[in-house]
């Protein structure tokens, strides 16, 4: 069981359809039961998911950038939205990272597009390890303590999932939001 759980763990943040969150939560509540146990479970989960993102990190980092200036790679990311990604997370650095990790669908495109971005290791790992252990703990303990059945297991992936995305993803709105403001506002008015 903990094999499996790592390696779902793991392979998120190389293949983002893999359901890791299920995973740990199936297995967090298994430990209910005296199955398996709800710290090994997390600290397994932990440890597999931020070493793949350190991994991705630095395949990103090494060979993201030398990708996305061959034929493909500038099909996939122009040079324009290349360079915004970059401005993106310079500006935004190790806070945007942080949330971000919490925004199912997005986590598993933060650490590679870090290294593309060649964001300071220390910018961009120490956020994704830090948000990654606050969600596993968060959904680790809640499986192994609040769900009493398999389908409580499901519905409590599904708040937590929807709450963080949200959260997460007002969050984005409100810094859009704040740009737009400051671009309006910096423009010379006509007259």
């Amino acid at each position: 069981m903990y094999t499996v759980i790592g390696v779902l763990a793991a392979i998120e943040n190389v293949f983002p359809p893999v359901p890791a969150d299920t995973a740990v939560a199936l297995g967090a509540f298994l430990s209910q039961a005296g199955a398996v146990s709800a710290q090994s479970v997390f600290w397994i989960t932990w440890t597999a998911n931020v070493l793949t993102a350190t991994s991705v990190y630095f395949a990103g980092r090494v060979l993201g950038r030398p990708f996305f200036t061959g034929r493909l790679g500038r099909r996939l990311l122009n040079q324009n939205r290349l360079k915004r990604l970059d401005d993106l997370y310079h500006r935004h650095g190790s806070w945007g990272i942080f949330l971000s990790r919490f925004i199912p669908g997005v986590r598993a495109v933060v650490p590679p597009f870090a290294g593309v971005a060649h964001l300071h290791f220390w910018r961009a790992v120490p956020p994704m390890a830090i948000a990654s252990g606050i969600w596993y703990a968060v959904l680790t303990y809640a499986a192994a303590t609040v769900a009493g059945s398999l389908d409580d297991v499901l519905q409590l992936l599904r708040q937590l999932n929807w709450t963080f995305a949200s959260v997460g993803g007002g969050l984005v709105l409100l810094a859009i939001a704040i740009l737009v403001v400051r671009r309006v506002r910096r423009r010379p008015t006509g007259g």
